[in-house]
């Protein structure tokens, strides 16, 4: 959904329900893998001078890969975001390389006075998933031997302990040679 910012009111809200087919995942390993219930999307957009004020609120369900054991589980999502845009200057347009300032680090630019909702909505909802996915705090991860899920039973592998830099002093004979 494109929005042209240059014919909205000075104070627009737009709401959207994407359903489940929105989602399409665009690399192989993605993290999300679809939309598991559709997703309610409430923005509200300010004028302030040249600078657009974003207020967003999402609500929906994803369908994500756990980070241990890479089974796909149901995450509820609710997520509010603030975005402060402006259009990128005319001048600027052509040019790839363009100095910042650090008050420039918080204003995102955009190309003319149109905004792309559906990019702004898939970047939010990367930015709301924790760093690691766990599908649950019991979650037992893959065997590091034959890659298992251990969450579905014990694979017979025999686990090796302590750190894998320390193994060769097991066979270390450690016998008192000095009363010879």
């Amino acid at each position: 959904m494109i929005i042209d910012l240059g014919r909205l009111p000075d104070d627009a809200e737009i709401s959207e329900v994407l359903e489940k087919n929105w989602w399409h995942r665009q690399e192989e390993d993605e993290q999300i893998l679809a939309l598991d219930a559709p997703l309610r999307v409430a923005i509200k957009v300010h004028r302030a001078g040249n600078k657009y004020i974003i207020d967003g609120d999402m609500s929906g369900g994803l369908l994500v890969r756990c980070d241990r054991c890479l089974e796909p589980y149901h995450r509820n999502l609710e997520s509010a975001f603030n975005l402060f845009l402006q259009a990128r200057p005319s001048s600027d347009a052509g040019t790839t390389d363009v100095e910042l300032l650090d008050e420039d680090m918080e204003v995102g630019l955009i190309d003319g006075e149109e905004l792309i909702l559906d990019e702004i909505i898939r970047e939010q909802i990367f930015l709301s998933l924790p760093m690691k996915c766990i599908c649950g705090e019991g979650c037992l991860g893959l065997c590091p031997v034959c890659g298992g899920n251990l969450n579905r039973g014990d694979c017979g592998c025999q686990k090796k302990t302590g750190h894998p830099a320390f193994l060769k002093l097991k066979n270390l004979n450690l016998q008192d040679n000095r009363g010879k």
